[in-house]
Formats: structure tokens, C-alpha cells, sequence
């Protein structure tokens, strides 16, 4: 059987810009808004397709300022820089959580290689 770890604890960090999320699998992660927010699921970000994302800069001071339910299974993640679409399931922030540090990385290198930077212009 195959389940999607749940979340029994979301408490959101506005001080320390970071969405802290305890799932019933026992794993507990700190997932930064910036981290977040250049990691959207929405297809403003991913692209409709493989090779099709789009390299989000200058997110740095992005803000976290609501978060809605989205049935059982998600939620809607509100940006103060207008970002409002894309559904975040569980089982995706469980995966974002699982290999921030693998993903920020990846980024981080991106970002340099398009000439790019995380403070916002």
C-alpha cells in the first residue's frame, strides 16, 4: 500500500520566513518561503512540459502571507509578489522537504549559469 504521508502540524515562521510542516510519517521539515515560492508547482514556473521551467530570480525576500486548504489533499501557498497559483499536495511538499538540499543546490547553480541572482532587481 502506498500512502501519502499527511501533515498533523503546519506552523507558519513569518520571522523566520520558513513553513515548518510535521507529517504523520514522523518527518518534520523547515521549508524556507523563498525555497517555496522558486519551487512553485504552478505551470507559471514548471512550464506545461519538460524543458519548459521558468528560472525564478530576485525571490529572496518573497514573504509567505496566507496559505488556504485545498481539500483534503493540499494547499494554495499566497506570495506577496502576487504569486497565488499552483496546488501544493502533501505528498509534494513531503518531496520538497526530502530533497531541499539536493534542489536548492541545483538552483543556486542555475541561477549563476543564467548570469542570475536571488535579490530581487
Amino acid at each position: 500500500m502506498n500512502t501519502v504521508p499527511i501533515p498533523i502540524e503546519i506552523t507558519l515562521h513569518q520571522q523566520s520566513k520558513v513553513l515548518e510542516l510535521a507529517f504523520d510519517d514522523g518527518m518534520r521539515y523547515r521549508l524556507p518561503f523563498e525555497f517555496l515560492r522558486v519551487f512553485s508547482p504552478s505551470a507559471e514556473v514548471r512550464g506545461h512540459g519538460p524543458g519548459q521551467e521558468i528560472l525564478q530570480t530576485g525571490k529572496r525576500n518573497v514573504i509567505l502571507t496566507g496559505l488556504e486548504p485545498v481539500g483534503s489533499y493540499a494547499m494554495k501557498l499566497l506570495f506577496d509578489d502576487g504569486h497565488n497559483t499552483g496546488l501544493y499536495t502533501w505528498g509534494y511538499l513531503h518531496e520538497l522537504g526530502q530533497y531541499q538540499d539536493g534542489m536548492w543546490h541545483d538552483y543556486l547553480n542555475r541561477l549563476e549559469m543564467a548570469g542570475e541572482c536571488r535579490e530581487p532587481q
